[in-house]
């Protein structure tokens, strides 16, 4: 199979129909969730515990009817991906709160920006998903090199080195910033015409870093979701459930991170472990029952040694 022959399948998965109900699905109930918090007023700490409880509950629950219409074995392998990507979805909205500081973008601004960078999030993991089974058909070699790319990715989360990075120096701000004078903030507006000439606002900067975010994120979200299943619709599913609830997620994220002080290093032994499986699958693949059993291991052992760390 070439790899223009296997783009249908990596855009509609085996089931047409059910990534058809996927996408529209999440859609609306992303839509929802905005117009939930439509108002000026953020959510309160414990509306978010509860909201971002409930979306975490909706996304485990997906499981049963991909268990049900496919197999139990793609039901857990389902849960054992929506984990990984939920989980890399914190570090997504660190770099957002980042970004946000270091170009001071008002509160009422803010939540525009946000909702920008979780649609512009699942459209380029869309465009990954259907590149890298596209690739995954054609060049079976590329398995190693999403392999190689997970352990790059994987020491670079366990030094904090993705923690430490400038947002201003990114090339999309460069970019910006080399075609349009740079002016303070006017209300909600990224361009303004000012002397006859287009002037760009700090929160185009903003937008552009946060562009910027989405395409490395999703470069290195999609290859660990690979490792573990290369089903069209359980990496379509778990992907676009995992972005859900970031709204509410946005305001717990601070104290989240602050809480779990070695969330950068449990990620990033959940990457290197799924990068081996994926370096691994010519010769042995593990069963999803073992694949999801290693991650909530993982992910049991860093939020015990968090906890400690914490009280101690």
């Amino acid at each position: 199979m070439t790899m223009l022959d296997a783009l249908p399948l990596a855009v509609l998965g085996s089931d047409p129909l059910a990534v058809g109900i996927v996408i529209l699905v999440v859609g609306a109930l992303l839509l929802s969730e905005f117009l939930v918090f439509s108002g000026d007023e953020d959510p309160t700490f414990r509306q978010s515990v509860y909201w971002s409880l409930a979306w975490l509950v909706l996304g485990l629950l997906v499981a049963i009817p991909i268990a049900l219409t496919q197999t139990p074995a793609e039901g857990v392998t389902y849960v054992t991906v929506y984990l990984i990507e939920r989980t890399l979805s914190l570090d997504n909205l660190v770099v957002f709160l980042l970004i946000f500081g270091y170009f001071a973008v008002p509160q009422e601004s803010r939540r525009r920006l946000l909702l920008a960078g979780i649609v512009l999030a699942l459209a380029l993991r869309g465009v990954v998903i259907v590149l890298g089974i596209g690739l995954l058909e054609s060049f079976h070699f590329v398995i190693y090199l999403l392999g190689a790319l997970l352990i790059v990715l994987a020491w670079r989360m366990w030094k904090g080195d993705l923690e430490h990075q400038d947002p201003g120096d990114s090339p999309a701000v460069k970019l910006v910033r080399r075609f349009f004078p740079v002016i303070g903030f006017e209300g909600n507006r990224f361009l303004v015409r000012r002397d006859r000439r287009l002037s760009a606002t700090p929160l185009l900067l903003a937008l552009a870093s946060i562009v910027a975010a989405d395409i490395a994120f999703a470069v290195d979200s999609i290859p660990a979701a690979f490792a573990i299943t290369s089903d069209p619709l359980v990496i379509w599913a778990a992907n676009g459930f995992a972005l859900l609830g970031l709204r509410a997620l946005f305001v717990l994220v601070e104290h989240l991170t602050r809480k779990f002080r070695y969330l950068n290093q449990t990620i990033a032994a959940v990457l290197a472990v799924v990068a081996i499986k994926l370096l691994a699958s010519g010769v042995w693949k593990a069963p999803p029952a073992v694949s999801l059993g290693i991650v909530l291991t993982l992910f049991a052992v860093g939020i015990a040694v968090s906890l400690r760390a914490e009280r101690e």
